[in-house]
């Protein structure tokens, strides 16, 4: 059965993980030792720019399907009239996304991690994938590209040739929009994570839907990607493209880690209600093991620190005033990067 979003906001006010993303921490870790704690960036460039990083990937799509043999979150399907959006778990803590338009029966894949959980959805809902759209080059965005091309021969494969994106046969401009079927994707550049980072904007004008943004690692709910490639004044600008896009926007983002993204939110700002509200909502989600996506951006503003870098609450909570003369958005530039330093150091903790 499919869920149709409401679009409801959680709060009354208007408004990553360090490591490479197949070595994230698991969404609901216990206190205690960590085995996964950051080693910094000679592990990243090892990561990025090495074999040693796909056969680390692979190391983590095996130990994820042993440990989560039917995912790691129970997945709900949203509809709308004419298509139908199917989140995918896959490794410990990735979302895959096979948006289906169920006029044509074609369908894209957003973000390919594991190939074989993405081809049985693919089966299961008795589809033709047309199209994978790649959000950047990290293994656990990108690695299951070429198994699934060989499986079907006509999948192009999208993303930004900034990026050593595995089997790219279509490399994407900013703005650059692509049709599957029906349905009409928008790639949007949005550098910071990685030089060549993309997210794709699904028009659910047709649909009679909002706007649906698949955000890869630029943006969690209550998070954003760390800037392994990029300074905070880009990872900012990348956060304010992707906020221009409208409150009703639909976020479906690369990873689950809402609880614990809520859970450094609110060490922060103590009197949210909002952050309060979708926190408790969070816990209940994942001790059911469900899915927290989608939110949508309007909610992600009351409640969501990276994107909240222009409020005084946040900004006095951490001690930071604008200087006398100093450029607003150069002060929100320099609050973004103290959210994540402290967001780093909590994770590492």
């Amino acid at each position: 059965s499919c869920h149709r979003p409401t679009g409801q906001r959680a709060g009354q006010e208007p408004g990553s993980r360090g490591l490479p993303e197949g070595v994230e921490y698991i969404p609901t870790r216990k206190k205690g030792k960590n085995p996964m704690k950051p080693v910094g960036v000679a592990w990243y460039s090892l990561y990025a720019r090495t074999r040693l990083g796909y056969l680390f990937y692979q190391r983590q799509v095996k130990k994820a399907r042993e440990r989560y043999p039917h995912g790691h979150s129970v997945p709900q399907p949203y509809c709308f009239p004419g298509v139908k959006i199917l989140p995918i778990p896959v490794l410990s803590n990735n979302y895959s996304y096979l948006v289906i338009d169920t006029g044509s029966s074609q369908a894209a894949v957003i973000d390919p991690s594991d190939p074989l959980a993405v081809q049985a959805a693919i089966e299961e809902e008795g589809v033709m994938l047309e199209a994978i759209f790649c959000t950047h080059k990290h293994w656990d965005h990108s690695g299951g590209n070429e198994a699934l091309r060989q499986k079907h021969n006509s999948c192009k494969v999208y993303g930004s040739a900034l990026d050593a994106i595995p089997q790219l046969t279509n490399p994407l401009a900013d703005r650059e929009k692509v049709s599957v079927g029906s349905l009409t994707f928008e790639a949007l550049a949005t550098p910071g994570h990685t030089v060549g980072h993309m997210v794709y904007v699904l028009d659910g004008g047709p649909f009679g839907s909002p706007p649906c943004l698949f955000s890869g690692d630029l943006l969690f709910l209550a998070g954003c990607g760390r800037p392994f490639e990029g300074s905070p004044e880009t990872m900012l600008a990348s956060l304010d493209m992707a906020m221009g896009l409208g409150e009703d926007t639909l976020l479906w983002p690369g990873h689950e880690y809402a609880l614990e993204c809520l859970t450094f939110a609110s060490l922060l700002e103590l009197d949210n209600y909002a952050l309060e509200q979708k926190l408790q909502w969070a816990v209940q989600q994942r001790q059911e093991k469900r899915s927290t996506c989608p939110s949508t951006l309007g909610e992600e503003q009351t409640y969501n620190p990276f994107l909240r870098t222009h409020r005084p609450e946040l900004q006095e909570a951490l001690g930071l005033w604008q200087g006398g003369g100093e450029d607003p958005d150069a002060f929100r530039a320099r609050v973004l990067k103290e959210v994540r330093r402290r967001k780093d150091l909590y994770q590492a903790t």
